[in-house]
């Protein structure tokens, strides 16, 4: 994979400061963050009714369960002592640890204040074909990439303490089954997405020094950028317009044993 990087369009350019650098991967965020989407607009502004608010939140479980299982296959290719280290609190995050529950826990938590049953969310059974396929492709890119590429491509989490401020005020605000204790997954992410950004950012600035490898690393965040649109794009055409759901996938006013 790195003979991919090496033959790079951009082989006998000089490399990119530390600043232009950080710059481009923020430039990515400002064009091709998902809060863009149309979806996110009818979901933070009150104009979506709980049946489609369910399909949102069963699908982005999906996305959810799949960051531990992405963090841990990164971190068995890493030789690297200290970057596990630093690394596997993420997975701490999302799975918990002793007695904190994790990410995972609080959006179930979620799923639950929305009336859908836990077997049913976690079984991924009424998920989006496209949601799953998108999911599964972010879990494989972190898989196949050289390391400090498939760091680069959690580097949306620069974007996302945004998306989570806007999330909560909006959705709080416009939609009565929800609460704040449903709405916790969010609020905890407020302080863990920038340290996380933080270190990420650090680790590619240090490590990817040709231009080859930067330009490498600013499309592994155009890529998560087009896998976080790609499943809003599945939950518009599916709930929203033209309305064509796929069979199997969760349907409004579904209801459960």
């Amino acid at each position: 994979m790195n003979d991919v990087i090496e033959s790079h369009a951009f082989l006998n350019e000089a490399p990119l400061s530390k600043q232009d650098f950080e710059a481009a991967i923020r430039a990515v965020g400002a064009e091709r963050y998902h809060d863009k989407h149309p979806f996110h607009k009818l979901l933070h502004g009150g104009k979506l009714n709980k049946d489609q608010v369910r399909a949102w939140a069963l699908n982005r479980y999906c996305y959810q369960e799949a960051v531990p299982r992405k963090d841990a296959a990164f971190m068995s290719r890493a030789h690297d002592r200290e970057l596990r280290r630093e690394w596997i609190h993420r997975i701490h995050d999302h799975d918990g640890l002793g007695d904190e529950a994790g990410g995972i826990e609080r959006w179930l938590v979620l799923t639950d204040g929305l009336g859908l049953p836990r077997d049913y969310v976690i079984s991924r059974r009424g998920a989006l074909p496209a949601t799953k396929f998108a999911v599964e492709a972010y879990v494989r890119y972190v898989v196949e990439q050289p390391l400090v590429v498939a760091v680069a491509s959690s580097l949306t989490e620069l974007f996302a303490p945004a998306i989570h401020r806007e999330r909560i005020a909006g959705m709080l605000e416009n939609y009565d089954f929800v609460d704040d204790h449903v709405m916790a997954y969010f609020k905890r992410r407020l302080s863990q997405a920038p340290r996380d950004a933080d270190f990420a950012l650090e680790y590619i600035k240090q490590n990817a020094l040709s231009r080859p490898e930067q330009e490498a690393c600013i499309e592994a965040v155009r890529f998560k950028c087009d896998v976080l649109w790609a499943q809003l794009d599945a939950l518009h055409h599916a709930y929203v317009t033209p309305g064509v759901i796929p069979p199997g996938a969760y349907q409004p006013g579904q209801s459960f044993p």
